[in-house]
C-alpha cells in the first residue's frame, strides 16, 4: 500500500514514521512534508490546503490511504473530496470537522447535549463583547471563533486585558477572518491534559495521555503556542478519570454528532480541564495534537494502519490500542521569537548527535533541506522526544539531545514534563 501523509509539521514527521513501520505500507508520501519526513519518505511539494492538487496526486498515485495531519484542510472539506473520487482517507469530513472550525458552535454543541464545559456568551459585534465583560469579575479567555494555529486563545487576568483582547481580535483582526466571531468565556483552574480518540462514528478507542505545555516560558508563563512540548502519560489522568471521560465526554459528543447529521470518524482530540469538580472541556479539535502525537506514538505498539481503516470502515469496535510501559517526554524548540515574529533560514547543527541516543527521535517541524543543510523554516523547529522507564529519565534524555542541537536564536521551556511529579 501507497500512503500519503498531508501537513509538514512535527505531528506529521511523527505520522509518517509510525506509519513506515508497518508491514504493509510500501511507500509513504508527505505533502509538503519538511526535513525530518524527506529523510523516511518522499516530499511532494504540495500546501496542505491545495486540495485539488493533492487530489490529483492521490489519483495519479493510486494511494491507498491518506492520513491528514492538520485541521485546515479537513475544515475546507478535504475527506468529502477524496471520498467523492472512492479514494479512502482518514479524518472526520467538512460537516464533522466543524467541531474544531467554529469554537461557537464546538460550545453550543457542548451546551445542547449536556457536556461540562465553562460557561460561556458568543460575540459578533466588539461592544456587545465589551458590554458582557464589564459584567464579569475576572479572569476569562478570549477566543477567536475560526483556526488560528492554536493561538487564537488569549487569557486575560483582568478586565483591561479581557478588553483588550476582544480589540485584538475583533479590532486589529490580528488573526484575520477566524476573530469575526469570538467567544468568551470563564476561566477553569486545574491542570489541563489532553485526551485523543479514534472514532468510527459510533465507536471510540482512547490514546493514552498525554500533558501539552501551551504557554511559551516555563512556569506556564506567556502567550499561548501551538504547543511548547508534551509527555505521556500524565499521572493526574487516573483510570477512573479515563473512564468518566469517556463515557461523560468522548462518548456523548459523538453520539450528539450522529444526532445532528455529522456522523465523526477520525480523531476527536478534547482538550481537558481536571476541575476540582471533575474534568471540563477546554476544546475539541478535529486531529492529532502537535506536539501531544510526538510522545503517544513513540509508545504506540499496535501497527497503526489497521485502527486507521478500522474508522474508516466502522469495525473499531474489533480493534486494540497497546502502549509501551515507558515514559515519553517531547521537548519543542522554537526559533526565538515565536509565537511572535521570527527569522527563518539558521543552519542547524548537532542533529545527528542527538538522534544517536538511546531512547531519542528527533522529530521535524519547521526545517526545509537545502543543498545537504537543515535549515530552520517555521516558528516550532523540532520536536525532540525521548522515552524512558519513567518520566524523568524521559526528562533527562530529552534535554541532554536538546543541548546537542544548535542554531542562532534558540528558544525551549526548559521545564517540559515537570507537572508529572507534582
Amino acid at each position: 500500500m501507497q500512503v500519503l501523509v498531508i501537513g509538514g509539521g512535527g505531528r506529521e514527521h511523527a505520522l509518517v514514521w509510525k506509519i513506515k513501520q508497518s508491514p504493509r505500507v510500501e511507500k509513504v508520501f508527505c505533502a509538503p512534508g519538511n526535513a525530518g519526513t524527506g529523510e523516511i519518505a518522499e516530499n511532494v511539494p504540495i500546501a496542505a490546503d491545495d486540495i485539488k492538487s493533492l487530489l490529483d496526486f492521490a489519483l495519479q498515485k493510486k494511494i491507498g490511504l491518506t492520513v491528514v495531519g492538520p485541521e485546515q484542510p479537513l475544515v475546507l472539506g478535504i475527506v468529502d473530496q477524496f471520498e467523492k473520487e472512492g479514494l479512502r482517507i482518514f479524518g472526520p469530513n467538512e460537516r464533522a470537522a466543524k467541531l474544531e472550525g467554529s469554537k461557537s458552535f464546538s460550545k453550543d454543541m457542548m451546551d445542547k447535549y449536556g457536556l461540562p464545559t465553562a460557561e460561556y456568551k458568543t460575540f459578533t459585534s466588539p461592544e456587545n463583547a465589551a458590554d458582557y465583560i464589564k459584567t464579569k469579575k475576572g479572569p476569562l479567555v478570549v477566543k477567536a471563533d475560526g483556526l488560528a494555529a492554536g493561538k487564537g486563545v488569549l487569557i486575560c487576568q483582568t478586565e483591561d486585558e479581557a478588553l483588550a483582547a476582544v480589540d485584538s481580535i475583533m479590532g486589529k483582526k490580528s488573526f484575520g477572518e477566524a476573530g469575526d466571531q469570538i467567544v468568551v468565556e470563564e476561566f477553569l483552574e486545574g491542570q489541563e491534559v489532553s485526551v485523543l480518540a479514534f472514532c468510527d462514528g459510533q465507536t471510540v478507542l482512547l490514546m493514552d495521555s498525554a500533558q501539552d505545555h501551551k504557554a511559551a516560558y516555563d512556569g506556564d508563563k506567556g502567550p499561548n503556542t501551538g504547543g511548547m512540548g508534551a509527555y505521556s502519560p500524565a499521572p493526574v489522568f487516573s483510570e477512573i478519570m479515563r473512564q468518566k471521560v469517556r463515557d461523560k465526554i468522548m462518548l456523548p459528543m459523538i453520539r450528539a454528532m450522529q444526532k445532528e447529521g455529522r456522523v465523526y470518524k477520525g480523531i476527536l482530540y478534547a482538550g481537558l480541564m481536571l476541575t476540582k469538580t471533575g474534568p471540563q472541556v477546554l476544546e475539541f479539535n478535529a486531529r492529532f495534537g502537535d506536539p501531544e502525537t510526538q510522545p503517544l506514538l513513540v509508545r504506540m505498539e499496535n501497527d497503526i494502519i489497521p485502527v486507521f481503516e478500522a474508522c474508516i470502515d466502522g469495525t473499531l469496535g474489533q480493534c486494540q490500542l497497546g502502549w509501551k510501559e515507558e515514559s515519553s517526554v517531547c521537548v519543542v524548540m522554537a526559533a526565538e521569537g515565536y509565537p511572535g515574529s521570527y527569522e527563518k533560514g539558521k543552519p542547524i547543527s548537532g542533529l545527528k548527535e542527538a538522534n544517536a541516543l538511546p531512547g531519542v527521535v528527533v522529530f521535524h517541524a519547521g526545517t526545509k533541506e537545502k543543498d545537504g543543510e537543515v535549515l530552520t523554516h517555521g516558528g516550532r523547529v523540532l520536536g525532540v522526544t525521548a522515552t524512558g522507564a519513567d518520566t524523568p529519565t524521559s526528562i533527562t534524555r530529552a534535554y541532554e539531545a536538546v543541548n546537542k542541537i544548535q542554531w542562532q536564536g534558540i528558544h525551549f521551556r526548559k521545564d517540559i514534563g515537570n507537572k508529572a511529579g507534582n
